[in-house]
């Protein structure tokens, strides 16, 4: 994009954002700016907005695909994380705050309701916009993040800030009305339970082993998480090996033998190849099975 001038302190130009995001692949942002407070988070979205600058907002880097060509306009890094702890179990927490931080002080706090999320990267402001979800320690049901949800602080797409509560976010699978509207969450608080520490770490415990089995782990290759919605009565990932594709490949990107719904980079992979390998499946889940599968994860960047 052509030179724009944006009154936001510390503003960096052509950064690459691959290691920024939890696969570890992607081209620069034309701008780039970390924000460390509620009140530069706010100031920079409404730079970008009177400037008429297109601008995304980064937390973990999961669930999305930034594209070999990057993106024209200006990445805002969410690090806002401050967390405070009020009565009657409930917490308040700015959107840059990580899950994984909260599932921890509310564990030493013997808070219960975000053990549930262990070992999802997500910010507060990602897991409203996606309604962030896991099995029940049962594995009877999905649990949402709505759930624990009260209210929100959030500046909207009009340059408004508004106090909602949680019926404004039109919560559904893997769906809230943050993907339709350009709003953006500055902080939410949320209503806990009280549980005992030791009750908490086997939730805890328990997830954490029911995914290192099942599903493959940063460590091991970087990923976006599951790739493809789930289908009503049946997993993708089930579609996906049922087709035969486990371990499908295009370039450097790979279908996960470990779990189906996750494409892997083994090293160097391109967002073309992503890409490429995601259209690969659908093609072959629809000539195979009949099923139409529809993508779970956010392009990010220009496109060839």
């Amino acid at each position: 994009m052509s030179i724009i001038s944006l009154n936001i302190p510390n503003l960096e130009r052509n950064k690459p954002l691959a290691p920024f995001t939890t696969y570890q692949i992607g081209g620069p942002a034309d701008l780039f700016v970390e924000v460390y407070t509620i009140d530069e988070l706010t100031h920079a979205l409404l730079e970008a907005q009177r400037k008429g600058v297109p601008f995304f907002l980064l937390g973990c880097g999961a669930n999305i695909l930034v594209t070999d060509k990057g993106f024209r306009g200006l990445i805002i890094r969410n690090l806002a994380n401050k967390v405070t702890f009020l009565d009657n179990s409930r917490v308040l927490a700015e959107s840059g705050a990580t899950v994984a931080h909260l599932i921890e002080h509310c564990r030493n706090r013997e808070l219960s309701g975000f053990e549930h999320f262990i070992g999802i990267p997500s910010t507060v402001g990602g897991a409203l916009w996606q309604n962030l979800h896991f099995l029940s320690a049962d594995r009877q049901r999905t649990l949402f993040i709505e759930e624990i949800v009260l209210s929100s602080h959030i500046l909207t797409e009009e340059g408004q800030h508004r106090t909602v509560q949680v019926d404004y976010f039109q919560f559904g699978y893997d769906q809230s009305i943050l993907q339709k509207r350009q709003d953006v969450v500055l902080d939410v608080t949320f209503q806990l339970i009280a549980k005992r520490k030791d009750e908490i770490q086997i939730v805890m415990d328990e997830n954490t082993a029911w995914r290192n089995a099942k599903q493959p782990q940063l460590s091991e290759y970087p990923s976006c998480g599951s790739v493809f919605k789930k289908i009503k009565g049946i997993g993708a990932g089930r579609l996906i090996e049922q087709a035969g594709l486990k371990g499908a490949r295009i370039g450097n990107a790979e279908v996960s033998k470990k779990h189906a719904n996750f494409i892997v980079n083994t090293g160097n992979a391109r967002a073309a190849d992503i890409l490429q390998l995601i259209r690969y499946v659908q093609e072959e889940v629809k000539r195979k099975l009949g099923y139409t599968l529809e993508t779970e994860i956010t392009i990010i960047g220009e496109q060839e």
